[in-house]
């Protein structure tokens, strides 16, 4: 055979090889790349289903109703607060934190006790009169409701858990047998509730029953209460109440935002809405609040003041419960009231009534010395009548 022939067949065997060996190669790096890529599918994957679970781990819920609150801060263009060691709360005093207080008694009654001599020690302040006092008008009248079959009147104080005290009475009333049966569109429908009002009743029948009806309502730290009511109203509005952001924000943006003065804020790249900042204003501003609130009617009373819903100065309360000892102050109340037996406060998730200072200065952290101190100044009588501190670490 043929040497050269030979070789050229050795050389094209060779040449071939090169070629195969090359496929090969381009074949085991793209078998590779689409194992990388199906890897980094499933890390996604983990990682979508490991957020949600985090998610749901992380929602608390609200007004202890079963419904759910997730625990971020809407809209709002606010400075991260780094959180600090917990600052007990005067009015902190439930069973988790009670031993910290050497002062505070085993018998709750003198607690209560000591509540009311300071709202009383408060209402003759002479120089608070302007803040702490009002005429028992028909707007205070429409706040509480009766309950004729125990003899109990109960004066509505928005943003402090008040429908599970509305269900508590609808039971005692007779419309259904347990709280936990009672839809919670029902609750806050006055036409079906059977809840009458007290200004549904005739003069003498009003006093007849302020003079001998068992009295109470629920507060809680007033700027606490206000970031609530914002939320509830003007970011999540969880009930579809159209009206609070179609109506009443855009008037009070309208009249407070600082843009519609100054075009060049630096605020006008923030998103729309009403924003806290604007709500703040509108609450620090007496006359103006006034004439704007004869505008949006019943509706305010989701963050006016506790003395202008239930004139505590003005209507002799047997019990002010506290938002945040609510697991102390519910089953005095219904024990004091004579109902224990009959029905029962709504299970409390541990710690969801507790104050929290790191909220607070979050939502106040853009908001101006001089703003907050118009606000303080609006709610100052709530601040003293019910003993909640003046907010120094945003006043000062």
């Amino acid at each position: 055979m043929d040497i050269a022939y030979l070789g050229d067949v050795r050389s094209a065997h060779k040449l071939r090889c090169r070629v195969d060996g090359c496929q090969l190669v381009h074949w085991e790096m793209m078998r590779r790349h689409w194992l990388l890529v199906g890897a980094c599918g499933w890390v996604l994957l983990l990682l979508m289903v490991a957020s949600r679970f985090i998610n749901y781990n992380l929602r608390v819920p609200d007004d202890y109703g079963g419904k759910a609150e997730s625990r971020t801060w809407t809209e709002l263009s606010i400075n991260t607060v780094k959180p600090q060691r917990p600052i007990l709360h005067p009015n902190n005093m439930s069973q988790s934190n009670v031993g910290v207080f050497s002062t505070v008694p085993s018998d709750w009654h003198s607690v209560e006790e000591r509540r009311l001599d300071l709202l009383a020690s408060v209402c003759r302040n002479s120089s608070l009169r302007n803040v702490t006092h009002t005429s028992v008008n028909k707007f205070v009248l429409d706040r509480i409701f009766v309950c004729d079959k125990h003899k109990i009147l109960f004066c509505q104080t928005p943003k402090v858990g008040n429908t599970q005290w509305k269900k508590v009475l609808i039971v005692l009333n007779g419309k259904y047998s347990k709280v936990e049966d009672i839809p919670e569109d029902m609750v806050h429908d006055h036409e079906k509730n059977g809840l009458p009002r007290l200004s549904s009743l005739k003069e003498n029948e009003i006093r007849e029953r302020l003079d001998n009806y068992f009295k109470f309502f629920i507060v809680r730290d007033p700027f606490e209460r206000i970031i609530s009511a914002f939320k509830d109203k003007f970011v999540k509005n969880p009930r579809f109440e159209p009206w609070y952001k179609h109506d009443i924000a855009p008037a009070i943006i309208r009249k407070y935002r600082k843009i519609h003065r100054d075009p060049d804020d630096s605020s006008s790249h923030k998103a729309p809405g009403l924003r806290f900042e604007d709500f703040v204003r509108y609450l620090g501003d007496i006359p103006g609040q006034k004439r704007l609130n004869r505008q949006f009617g019943q509706h305010v009373i989701h963050w006016i003041t506790y003395v202008e819903l239930c004139a505590p100065c003005d209507i002799t309360y047997n019990v002010v419960g506290h938002h945040e000892t609510l697991d102390r102050d519910a089953p005095y109340i219904l024990k004091a009231a004579g109902i224990e037996h009959l029905v029962s406060y709504p299970t409390i998730p541990p710690g969801i009534t507790r104050y929290n200072r790191t909220k607070v200065e979050n939502y106040f952290s853009e908001i101006s010395k001089r703003d907050i101190g118009r606000l303080y100044e609006r709610f100052q009588g709530d601040f003293r009548l019910f003993g909640y501190p003046r907010p120094d670490f945003l006043l000062d």
